[in-house]
């Protein structure tokens, strides 16, 4: 354990905590502060100038990452018997109706994202309080109800995300792996930055994006330019 606060200490040590980093300074840093043996996780914070509680100042939306997300991400696919074939040739990792709804209603939620149609959404519904609370259900919103499952399947393995402004006006966001390369990194973060900036509600006032940071598994976070252009 002692070694692993030394080289927290040493992360910390290379961070200016009073700059404000470029994006491009921020994500050659952060390679240089993630000390975890596994390929890390790259997050972004993103504080909006938002009140949550008020429905015309929610920000929710989904983003395809250009460079994906580094993650093998677990989509389950609740469809009708007619529509298996095409969820498992677009990659479903598991595919069925029933078996999966008293499965999760057992509390099993070993997935990152569920992909379902708009006539088994009333399904779903008494397991809201499953789902809900660990952001797994779908929404039309977000592209995971729909008839075009093969398509809203693909586009989850491909890198596409959705992202939601927290009860405390924060957007916590995933952009890749460590491993990434700068450039990659970058990339994925201008695509989620630039998408946020279109979604600002017409009732929020003053400064819409407040902070920006970027932080991988167990590193320091690092302050970002919030004009990023």
């Amino acid at each position: 354990m002692a070694r692993l606060t030394k080289k927290k200490k040493e992360a910390q040590a290379k961070v200016d905590n009073n700059k404000i980093y470029s994006l491009e300074e921020a994500s050659a840093l952060l390679k240089e502060i993630t000390y975890t043996k596994f390929d890390a996780s790259v997050d972004l914070a993103i504080r909006l100038g938002v009140d949550p509680r008020k429905a015309n100042q929610m920000v929710r939306g989904v983003v395809s990452l250009p460079h994906g997300t580094g993650k093998d991400m677990k989509v389950l696919a609740l469809v009708t018997p007619d529509k298996e074939a095409e969820a498992k040739e677009a990659g479903a990792d598991y595919v069925g109706l029933d078996e999966y709804l008293q499965k999760i209603k057992d509390g099993w939620t070993d997935v990152d994202v569920i992909v379902t149609m708009p006539s088994i959404m009333g399904k779903l519904g008494p397991l809201g309080r499953v789902l809900g609370p660990r952001g797994l259900m779908p929404n039309p919103k977000t592209g995971t109800v729909t008839m075009d499952v093969a398509k809203a399947v693909a586009e989850v393995k491909a890198g596409k995300i959705d992202f939601k402004v927290d009860k405390t006006g924060i957007v916590h966001a995933p952009i890749g792996k460590a491993s990434f390369s700068t450039d990659k990194i970058i990339g994925n973060a201008k695509e989620l930055l630039s998408t946020i900036m279109k979604l600002k509600p017409t009732a929020s006032k003053g400064v819409y994006v407040k902070s920006i940071y970027m932080s991988s598994t167990m590193s320091p976070s690092i302050a970002i330019d919030t004009k990023i252009g």
